[in-house]
């Protein structure tokens, strides 16, 4: 059977997904596995060779299931997240860990991290034995420089820190935050209050793992170094050469993503492929052996492998180049995707979670079509005439090419005597020549442009899937981008080994690898000025990523075979459901006739998504953290409109919005509305009270230079939208204030039949005290809690004059302001309001159809 291990490789992830579904115990694989083995020897016996495939697919199949359920089984009692789930560790108070240093600390802008293996702790006057790996960071002081010399990856330390499980979003869109960290052995995640607290505990021999971790160390040291004149290039090569990314500014990295070439920044097959080729082409220039050329080869791979930080998706190209060169040296002819199948078998043999890893789906599929579908595009379009370049003058070697081929070289011929005529007698022996020259390099062109093509069509549907963005501009930026970066990883590791061997070497060496990122950042940030070249957009539907990925992989399956009638057929749906993706023709899934409020997980902060009986969208509020801001050109903290908030929204299939509103200026309500404007066509931003903050004026400025029409509101305002009446009660002063305030907050009430939700911001207790004073009509079967939950907010006054059957309060967990204070709970309570927390509930969603009130939260579903 043709490309079997694709095959065996396709039964075994199909075995991990339905191992992971099934929930099955072991034994039940582990006898499907004897039995198809033992039904596979039988058949095979009797001749009987398609059974015995079938079986030894089964076999591979329940291979596949068996170790999903053993992985997903495999973590050890004492490991630090079984001790915290089953309530043997408390990490609600600070605790003495010890451990070793993963990495050596790393120096940011705004402190520095480091990764520990964590050994023990101490945990209710007991020494508690564990593992399991931390993150721990320390935020600097002004004017503060902690010093952190003295630690190396491999030291042993001890530290007082309040560590906590890394949290999702609990809101629909939100990735795995979890899960990617867990890929990274980091289960836990801490704060230093004080670098004293970090303590070294005598000297530890180093590991083999940590003597590379310290030369990843030193090596980022001599990149910031070199290059301190141009940080932005230190950035760029510390995250390409060594997977550094903590130094990217905010504004490059979008840069780059909005081009789709962010792929050059982050390790991955394209450095590989940069590091084997120059490896490679030095060593055959020198007339090294093959052999002492793949060995040569394996050593730059292991020490690449060794030195990065983010090594998964490094390890799965480095497995890819093993198995070619290996085929390569033992004179095998490399069938591209059978190659790509074992690589992809091994990592998922040892390792079969990284299915779900989106890294792993990307780089494998990206080498699927380009090994599938690029090359033999590029086999029956340029090769033929490109070989035909080779040796033009030679008349004898015609007939070893193709009858096009042949007739291309005769009339390539025909111009170089031309052109031989004309010139001079010493460069006329040179014309056919310089004629193929050009040629070749056009065909060369060409191909870069038609592989990187393919594979951006090829990776559309599943980047709209992830990342929800179209990049039009990409094929043309992956060319440049895609060259320069195969200069670069190169020219990068052959400066800092020039600087390993002598400093002077590497700083003459330094300005021409800065010269090719310089060009890199030029390149990309001009094609990232050009207007409408990348827009955002939901990401398509189960069934097109189902049927565009089946018939790619039957084309891809067609053009190897060079079935070209049905590569062609099949490039007709591929062709539709591309369209589908890029335009998504999908309605927002929003319920009419019904009245939604959803109030978001966002942390402490502020979102709530509101959808009207007829259709109509507003969002009040985008969420946002106070640590939300920049030092030195790296943003610290989260932005939420564009990691949780437009997630949730393209999750719903929206792509424009009627309304955002600002209840009042500060961060944790405004600052993700900056997102919001970029990733969504709006038609107003409404505000109340205008504050003379920087955030605001600049979140005003992005709204009008988007052509969003800027409303204020005010006490008395009203609107109809279909049967909904909204009424706005505050804030009553129209002049600006001098900062952000919560008692500025804009109030709204929408009133739906029978049925009333009352959204009030942050206000306070004298607002809440004006308006119930007032007589304002404030009676609401639902309320959001305002203020977080805070002491001065939810009131006796105002709970007895809404009265509300229910209540939700948006607040982060263990937030440092202690909200929702315990006062508000209790007074709750006494009111009889069933209460919802977004940071135990999720995002919580009320919803009615004018006559009763449901509720829906993102943990325990509907109640």
């Amino acid at each position: 059977m043709r490309l079997p291990a694709l095959w065996l490789t396709v039964a075994f992830a199909a075995g991990i997904v339905v191992g992971l579904a099934a929930d099955l115990i072991p034994g039940v694989w582990i006898a499907c596995v004897v039995a198809s083995v033992v039904a596979g020897f039988a058949f095979t016996r009797r001749n009987w060779f398609r059974p015995a495939w079938m079986a030894t697919l089964l076999a591979w199949f329940a291979l596949g299931a068996l170790g999903a359920t053993l992985e997903h089984a495999a973590v050890p009692a004492n490991h630090v997240t079984q001790l915290v789930s089953s309530g043997r560790l408390d990490l609600s108070e600070p605790l003495r860990w010890r451990g070793r240093l993963r990495s050596d600390p790393v120096r940011l802008p705004w402190g520095f991290r480091t990764e520990i293996d964590l050994e023990q702790v101490e945990s209710a006057g007991q020494s508690v034995q564990l593992s399991g790996g931390m993150r721990l960071n320390y935020y600097r002081r002004e004017g503060e420089e902690p010093s952190i010399v003295a630690f190396r990856a491999g030291d042993r330390v001890e530290f007082l820190a309040r560590a906590r499980t890394p949290r999702n979003f609990l809101t629909p869109g939100f990735y795995d935050s979890r899960a990617q960290l867990a890929r990274q052995n980091i289960h836990l995640t801490a704060s230093l209050r004080s670098v004293e607290l970090l303590v070294k505990l005598g000297d530890a021999a180093p590991t083999l793992a940590h003597r590379f971790a310290r030369v990843r160390g030193h090596l980022l040291t001599r990149l910031s170094v070199l290059f301190r004149s141009a940080p932005d290039q230190a950035a760029v090569l510390r995250a390409m050469l060594l997977g550094d990314y903590n130094f990217l500014d905010r504004d490059v990295s979008q840069s780059f993503q909005r081009t789709s070439v962010y792929h050059v920044l982050v390790i991955s097959g394209l450095h590989v492929v940069a590091l084997v080729a120059f490896v490679w082409w030095v060593a055959r220039r020198l007339r090294v052996s093959l052999v002492l050329t793949v060995i040569a080869v394996f050593i730059a791979l292991a020490f690449f492998v060794a030195i990065v930080e983010d090594r998964p998706p490094i390890e799965r190209a480095a497995l890819m180049a093993t198995v070619v060169l290996l085929a390569r040296l033992l004179f095998r002819r490399v069938q591209i995707l059978n190659t790509l199948a074992v690589a992809a078998l091994l990592v998922l043999l040892l390792r079969p979670s990284s299915l779900s890893d989106a890294s792993f789906q990307l780089s494998f599929l990206a080498a699927l079509i380009i090994g599938g579908i690029a090359l033999p595009l590029v086999d029956i379009t340029s090769a033929p005439f490109r070989k035909a370049l080779e040796n033009l003058s030679d008349v004898t070697r015609d007939a070893a090419h193709s009858p096009r081929a042949i007739q291309f070289r005769l009339d390539l011929r025909s111009i170089a005597d031309w052109f031989a005529s004309r010139l001079p007698a010493r460069l006329a022996q040179w014309s056919a020549s310089l004629l193929a020259g050009p040629c070749a390099a056009a065909f060369r062109l060409w191909e870069v442009f038609l592989i990187s093509l393919t594979v951006q069509l090829g990776l559309l549907p599943l980047m709209a899937h992830f990342f929800h963005r179209i990049s039009v501009s990409g094929p043309l930026a992956n060319m440049p981008a895609s060259v320069l970066s195969a200069l670069i990883v190169p020219f990068g590791f052959v400066t800092l080994g020039l600087d390993a061997l002598w400093t002077r070497l590497a700083t003459l060496a330094a300005p021409i690898t800065g010269w090719f990122v310089q060009a890199l950042l030029f390149v990309v940030q001009a094609i990232n000025a050009w207007p409408r070249t990348a827009y955002r957009i939901p990401g398509p539907p189960a069934w097109v990523l189902v049927a565009f990925y089946f018939c790619l992989v039957l084309a891809a399956l067609a053009a190897v075979a060079r079935h070209r009638r049905w590569t062609l057929l099949l490039s007709l749906p591929l062709a539709a459901l591309l369209f589908v993706t890029a335009t998504y023709p999908f309605p927002p899934q929003l319920a009419p006739g019904i009245l939604e409020a959803s109030v978001l997980d966002v942390g402490q902060g502020d979102s709530i998504f509101v959808a009207f009986p007829d259709g109509r969208t507003l969002l009040i509020d985008g969420g946002g953290t106070y640590g939300a801001n920049r030092v030195g050109g790296v943003r610290i903290g989260m932005d939420i409109g564009e990691s949780v908030v437009s997630p949730y929204l393209w999750q719903r299939g929206i792509r424009r919005l009627d309304v955002i509103a600002l209840s009042h200026a500060h961060t944790d309500h405004l600052d993700g509305l900056n997102a919001i404007l970029e990733n969504f066509r709006v038609q107003e931003l409404w505000i109340g009270r205008a504050a003379d903050t920087q955030p605001f004026r600049d979140l005003l400025a992005h709204a009008r230079a988007r052509g969003v029409r800027v409303v204020d509101h005010s006490r008395g305002n009203a609107f109809s939208w279909g049967a909904v009446t909204g009424l706005v009660l505050w804030p009553e002063d129209r002049s600006q204030a001098t900062a952000a305030s919560n008692n500025d907050s804009l109030v709204l009430r929408l009133e739906y039949g029978r049925r009333a939700f009352l959204l009030p911001g942050d206000i306070e207790k004298p607002i809440e005290s004006d308006l119930v004073l007032r007589g304002d009509p404030l009676v609401a079967d639902v309320l959001k809690v305002p203020h977080h939950g805070s002491r001065t907010s939810a009131t006796e006054s105002l709970l007895e004059v809404v009265h509300p059957s229910f209540a939700v309060i948006s607040v982060g967990e263990t937030n440092s302001f202690g909200h929702p204070h315990r006062e508000t709970l209790d007074r709750l309570r006494a009111a009889h309001v069933r209460t919802f927390r977004t940071d135990q509930d999720g995002t919580v969603t009320f919803t009615s159809d004018g006559n009763v009130v449901w509720v829906k939260t993102f943990v325990a579903g509907d109640k």
